[in-house]
Formats: structure tokens, sequence, C-alpha cells
């Protein structure tokens, strides 16, 4: 028995704690397939399903090869390609074919058109009960917006994030990265983690939902439901502390630095060594609450104190301090920073390591990100396909391959 454990723990850690599960991808863009990434890093064996001409995040920005954009090149590791025109039945057919071997199935296609394609859960769990069929919308099925196209950009003005922006004093505007395509992937390889241990315990499979608009709901008012949450209302809802301008970074000497005193023996710290001692037993800072109620104040404060000092000699100071403080990283300093891998057919390239380091069963880069449709007749024929069926179904146009 111990020599079972033992190889059984040497296994997981050359392959992750997700090892031996199968996912079913049929979703698109970055939402998706950011979850199944996850998962992919995990451990679990991926299969994502495309079109013939590929997922729209393979041809987001500039790549090494026409099939791989910078952003796929990540975005597409530890998966298996294959192309299936699920709107003939034979395509469907193997779908369900591949969805019988599965223990997970991801999509982020609307109910409307898994309905027409009839490979909704009901259709899907008739031909493997105990599945995890995780469906990501982006707005509840049960709502009269249940079939409205949703991307980042209509989900961000959706959940209130355009607000924060007005609340600034500014337009309405969109962060400028894909939060809610992140935070919802996010979630999403959360939600079929949990399932997939539920199902471990009690052999029960189960449909999750995720909608976009509640995942983001969720996620801007953790702070500023703020006075807002109680009933009746004590305040207007946000957070007073993060809705000012004045929270930025600033400029010193030769760069920028973001600094964030907290406590106030971090004001007193800054102003003293600043110059400052005129604002030691200065009120805005004596409590918490005053802290918050003060920040725009406070900030504009500490920015006067920063410029006169280089950025090496604030580093330092803070760090001996205990007060945060950190560089502002530009995006090449980022990438910079990334390491290279080498890819059998694109070539090198900057690969972003999975971020979560376990100590037992590490999530790691088995797979370098595929061409489309690269795998199909490998998938099919491990579910059974005869060459003579898969040469009919690529003859039909069923099967693309590569």
């Amino acid at each position: 028995m111990t020599e079972a454990i033992t190889a059984e723990s040497q296994r997981r850690a050359e392959t992750g704690p997700l090892d031996g599960v199968r996912v079913l991808d049929l979703s698109t863009v970055v939402m998706g397939p950011l979850a199944t990434q996850t998962l992919g890093d995990l451990g679990a064996d991926v299969i994502t399903i495309e079109t013939p001409i590929g997922d729209t995040n393979r041809f987001m920005g500039p790549g090494p090869h026409p099939d791989l954009s910078g952003v796929s090149m990540n975005l597409m590791r530890n998966k298996r390609s294959v192309v299936i025109d699920l709107k003939q039945e034979a395509g469907r057919a193997a779908f369900l074919r591949i969805a019988a071997t599965s223990d997970v199935v991801v999509t982020n296609l609307r109910p409307g058109a898994l309905a027409r394609l009839r490979l909704a859960y009901d259709d899907v769990v008739a031909v493997r009960p105990g599945l995890v069929y995780c469906q990501a919308t982006g707005f509840p099925s049960d709502s009269s917006r249940a079939d409205d196209p949703a991307y980042d950009d209509i989900i961000q003005s959706a959940s209130g994030l355009g607000d924060l922006f007005m609340r600034l004093g500014s337009d309405p505007m969109l962060l400028p990265t894909l939060v809610a395509d992140k935070v919802c992937g996010l979630t999403v390889a959360g939600a079929v983690t949990a399932a997939l241990f539920h199902r471990e315990r009690t052999g029960e499979g189960q449909r999750i939902e995720v909608p976009m608009i509640d995942v983001m709901r969720a996620f801007v008012l953790v702070e500023h439901g703020a006075g807002a949450v109680p009933v009746p209302a004590l305040a207007d809802a946000g957070y007073q502390r993060i809705l000012t301008i004045e929270r930025r970074p600033r400029p010193t000497l030769d760069g920028w630095l973001s600094v964030l005193p907290y406590r106030r023996r971090d004001f007193r710290a800054l102003f003293t060594e600043g110059g400052r001692d005129d604002l030691h037993d200065d009120p805005r800072h004596a409590g918490r609450a005053q802290r918050i109620k003060n920040s725009a104040s406070l900030y504009r404060d500490v920015a006067a104190v920063l410029a006169t000092r280089t950025n090496a000699f604030w580093l330092d100071f803070c760090r001996r301090e205990g007060i945060p403080a950190t560089e502002v990283a530009t995006l090449d300093d980022l990438v910079a920073a990334l390491p290279i891998e080498h890819h059998p057919i694109a070539g090198d390239y900057r690969s972003v390591p999975p971020p979560v380091r376990f100590g037992a069963s590490p999530a790691t880069v088995r797979r370098p990100a595929p061409l489309i449709g690269e795998h199909g007749r490998e998938v099919l024929t491990e579910i059974g396909y005869a060459p003579a069926e898969l040469d009919a179904l690529e003859r039909d146009g069923i099967l693309g391959t590569r």
C-alpha cells in the first residue's frame, strides 16, 4: 500500500493535481480558454473544440505562426485541438463520444446556440452521467437577457466599473485590460475544481452556471458596497480611500513610485524624512476612519515628500520602515522577466509560468499551444474511431485536420 501511495505521489508531482481529469472545452475568446488553460496547467487533459478558422484568441495581435498569436502561445497551452463541424449530425455525434469519456465540459456558448446544437446540459449528461458541466454566460439563464451577447466591454459597463471612473470626476471608462473575462475565467476554473471535489466525495456531477454579470458585481462590491450594504444605508456606495484621483503612483527625483502608508506611524515616518514635522500630529491620520476620510489630501502631502528624493532612496527607506512601496513596472519589464521556452513549430517564446505553487503536485506546462485541429485524428482514435471513419469525416468536411 505504501509503495502504491508513493508511486501515486510521484505521478502527481510530475503531472499536477488534476491528472486523470479530462476537460472538453467548448469555449471561445479569453474567458473560457483562460479557465481551461488553468485546468490544463493543473494537470487536466484539455480537448478544445474549434472551428476550421480557429478561435479568436489565435489572432489577437501578432504571433510567430499564422495559427498562433502571442496571446494564444500561452492561452492555448496544455490543450489538444480538434476541429469538428458541430452543425452536422456526425460532428455532434463525435462531440458526444468525446464527452462520454470526459469529466468536465466548459462552454461559454449562449443558451440559444447550445439548444440549437442540442448540446445543452441534458443532452450531454445523457451520454455521461456524473459529468461536471460548466456554462459561463454573460447574464443568468433565467433572466430576460439570457441570450444577449456579452463581451468584456459590456460586462465592465454593466457591473459598475464605469461608474467608478465617474466618481473620480471622469467620463465612464473601461479598464485597459480584459478584467471581466479574466476574473470570470478564474472563477470558472475554481467552480469546476470545487465541483470535481464534490463529485469525488459524493459521486454526483452537476451543472454549474457562471454569469459574468453576477461574478463582476460581486467583484466590484467587495469594497465598494461599503456603507450602502446595511439596510437602511449608512452612506453612499463606494470605498472612499480608493475613490480619489490622488491614489496613484507619484514622481520622485528620477522615476515613479507607488507608496502606500497605511498606519499612523507610516505617515509620521514619511513626513519626518520629508521635513514635514508640522504634520506629525495632524488629526487627518490619527485613526483609521480619519485616514480613510482624508485620503485625498494625505496622498497629496505624501506625493510632495516623495518628489524630494530618488527611487532608490525611498525604496530603501520604506523597506526599513516596513512601508509598502514599489517602482512602477512597465509591460515590457514584465515580459522581459518571463522565461523563454521553445515551441516545436513556432520557435522561442516567452512563457507565463503557472502562478500557483504546489508543494506536492506542481502545475506544469506539458504541451505547447497546438495548431488549429492538430489533434483531431489522435483524439478520435482514442475514443474508438477507425481510420476509415476518420477519412470519411475529413472527406465530408466534418473533421478538420492539419
